[in-house]
């Protein structure tokens, strides 16, 4: 059983923990070995403070924490997702699509999404596209990508 729950203080560690295996196995296979990720990914100092900037979920399978989103809430209807992640024993198994089907039914304001994901990502380029986003510009590193409803 899939669910998604608000992130709470005492799932810190584990959800650094399951970014920190998930971002540094992607960026190991898509960026020239260079292992890492996203700012704050592997702290747990940072899982804290965004539980209390952002709308933070935990994604469950069986009641275990196998992933997570963080979603901010923007004007005008226009949400970003600013992360998503699942743990890689738990990916290409339909998971992330269902996650990102309940972030959208749990937001039923917003008529746009968009991200952004390192231009080498190429998994997530394919992740993204399949969810319905758009690639609409390069900034830097970064593709940006949106959906509207």
């Amino acid at each position: 059983m899939l669910k998604l729950e608000p992130a709470i203080t005492k799932d810190a560690q584990k959800l650094a923990e399951i970014q920190k295996v998930s971002f540094d196995e992607e960026s190991k296979h898509f960026n020239n070995n260079e292992i890492g990720g996203p700012f704050g990914y592997d702290s747990i100092s940072w899982q804290v403070e965004m539980m209390q900037n952002c709308e933070y979920f935990k994604v469950l399978f069986d009641g275990e924490i196998i992933g997570g989103a963080l979603i901010f809430i923007g004007n005008n209807q226009v949400h970003n997702l600013g992360r998503i992640f699942i743990d890689p024993n738990f990916q290409n198994q339909g998971i992330g699509m269902k996650v990102m089907n309940e972030i959208e039914r749990i937001f039923p304001d917003s008529n746009k999404w968009w991200l952004d994901t390192p231009s080498w990502c190429v998994k997530n380029h394919h992740f993204y596209t399949k969810c319905g986003y758009t690639k609409v510009r390069e900034e830097d590193d970064l593709y940006i990508y949106e959906k509207t409803l």
